[in-house]
């Protein structure tokens, strides 16, 4: 089977891309001296989280319970689930914990850490909980100084349930320079840095110095203190990635499959098969990369985008096709370069979701288009 067989629109992975951006990161882990734990809530598949470890099952972080069921299943038995716990939860963590014993879930609240604990005695197991730490973004998490850290340790070590700190550097994305998202690296590691040697003051074990995210991964001066790493979106990157400059276009592994369905002259546009629901309405790249719209193309034999169009509009099931310069752009498109019923690839601004309505990959190896495998993922929580 190839390219042009397949329904459209659909989620094309080149496996060649994908394992240079694995070997990267594996090599960046290594030369940190920490272990990679990868986030898989961008791939939600066994077969890449296999790969990310070089061919066996490794510590893995989720963003769901669902991925985290799918993946035990698959023998994955050290999974971090790095979504803040609620108590309703917990009787499910308890079943998955059957499969993997060293699943973690996480907080950042003394009544939830009171509550994790209560349960947890009464349900009789010993959760592992990892206390979050805000080093700057602002979304989740303690500050490391927060007189509620200690207290948040003394209820869990008590009972036998401190795993550790996290942290997760996501404002890293907004840096506008190499320069901010290596002080971002060195905030994310000295926080939960902090954070461990007050716990242990205390006179708790901490287990586990988690940091997370891409761009603090390729970038860290350094990770003294730390033990692992939970970068994600680097096993496939995206044009937003790709705009921040962790990556080259070519290093993009993961785009929509879509069939061209009109030309539309006087409007200046060609018609894709493949809309918001295909590819998602984050415009978010455009931050950083003005006037790519939905994302950029190529055709299947192009290793790189082409520079002078993108998806500049999305309707449900329709994507269109014009000029960089912008819809009402005076010069014409070149409509024969784009003949009905072609297939082109739309390369994600950010692959997370572009990826979250697709059901699997087809998988390609470099710009061969026959298709060497199907990888299903997993989805919902």
């Amino acid at each position: 089977m190839r390219l042009r067989d397949l329904p459209t629109p659909c989620l094309v992975l080149d496996r060649a891309r994908l394992l240079r951006n694995v070997a990267r990161m594996r090599d960046r882990a290594r030369e940190l001296g920490v272990v990679l734990r990868p986030h898989l809530k961008t791939a939600k598949s066994v077969e890449v989280a296999l790969l990310a470890h070089g061919g066996a099952p490794g510590p893995i972080t989720v963003s769901t319970l669902a991925e985290a069921a799918y993946f035990a299943a698959a023998g994955f038995t050290d999974i971090f689930y790095a979504v803040g716990i609620v108590p309703a939860k917990l009787a499910r963590v308890v079943s998955l914990m059957a499969h993997a014993p060293a699943l973690k879930i996480i907080l950042d609240d003394l009544e939830t850490a009171r509550a994790v604990a209560a349960q947890g005695q009464m349900l009789g197991c010993r959760f592992n909980v990892v206390v979050e730490i805000d080093t700057g973004g602002g979304r989740a998490g303690i500050a490391p100084d927060d007189p509620a850290l200690v207290e948040i340790g003394a209820v869990l070590g008590t009972v036998g349930m401190l795993a550790g700190v996290m942290a997760h550097a996501g404002h890293s994305y907004g840096c506008k320079s190499l320069d901010e998202i290596v002080a971002v690296a060195e905030d994310e590691r000295a926080g939960v840095v902090q954070a461990a040697g007050r716990l242990r003051a205390a006179g708790h074990t901490v287990g586990l110095v988690s940091v997370g995210s891409t761009p603090t991964a390729l970038h860290a001066r350094h990770l003294e203190g730390v033990g692992e790493m939970r970068p994600g979106n680097f096993v496939f990157f995206d044009l937003f990635q790709h705009g921040l400059g962790m990556c080259a276009a070519e290093d993009v592994a993961v785009s929509v499959l879509a069939s061209v369905i009109g030309h539309h002259k006087g409007r200046n546009h060609v018609l894709l098969d493949a809309g918001a629901l295909a590819l998602s309405k984050d415009v978010g790249a455009n931050a950083v990369t003005p006037q790519i719209g939905y994302g950029l193309v190529r055709s299947p034999a192009e290793a790189a985008p082409r520079a002078d169009v993108a998806v500049l509009d999305v309707h449900q099931e329709h994507g269109i096709v014009s000029a960089r310069k912008g819809l009402d752009a005076i010069a014409p498109l070149p409509f024969g370069e784009f003949a009905i019923g072609d297939r082109l690839l739309v390369l994600p601004n950010h692959v997370c979701m572009t990826a979250a309505m697709h059901d699997r990959y087809y998988v390609v190896d470099g710009l061969d288009d026959t298709v060497v495998a199907e990888w299903p993922r997993i989805a919902g929580w």
